[in-house]
């Protein structure tokens, strides 16, 4: 059974840092691309980082953009978040999905054909 497990999620004040791990059981990360996605309350869930299966990638969210780094460890069937500067407006459900080889251009939920069941992050103080 093709199965996607996120870990990592917590509480956490301004200005901290968390690592997300999105863990595959039932087939092997080799060849699909990676998304991470985050959905906050009443917010549509979106798209904030992807990384293909050669290693290649990129972000959806530009307010992520030298906070957040997407990484894999094709070894150990992982992909990771890195998430570094935490804002309160990145606190929401992260999500990471998986889709064949190449990251969606556009960052869509719907682009994506297999999902993890979520980790909380919340960022206060």
């Amino acid at each position: 059974q093709l199965q996607l497990v996120e870990s990592g999620g917590g509480l956490v004040q301004p200005g901290g840092s968390l690592r997300l791990s999105c863990a595959a059981s039932g087939f092997t990360l080799d060849n699909y691309a990676i998304g991470w996605f985050r959905q906050a309350p009443g917010k549509d869930r979106e798209g904030v980082s992807c990384i293909r299966s050669r290693g290649v990638s990129t972000n959806y969210l530009d307010s992520v953009e030298g906070r957040f780094t997407i990484s894999r460890d094709n070894a150990k069937n992982t992909v990771y978040l890195q998430m570094n500067s935490l804002k309160p407006e990145d606190t929401a459900v992260y999500y990471c999905a998986a889709r064949v080889t190449y990251c969606s251009y556009s960052g869509r939920p719907a682009d994506y054909t297999y999902w993890g069941q979520g980790t909380q992050v919340t960022v206060s103080s």
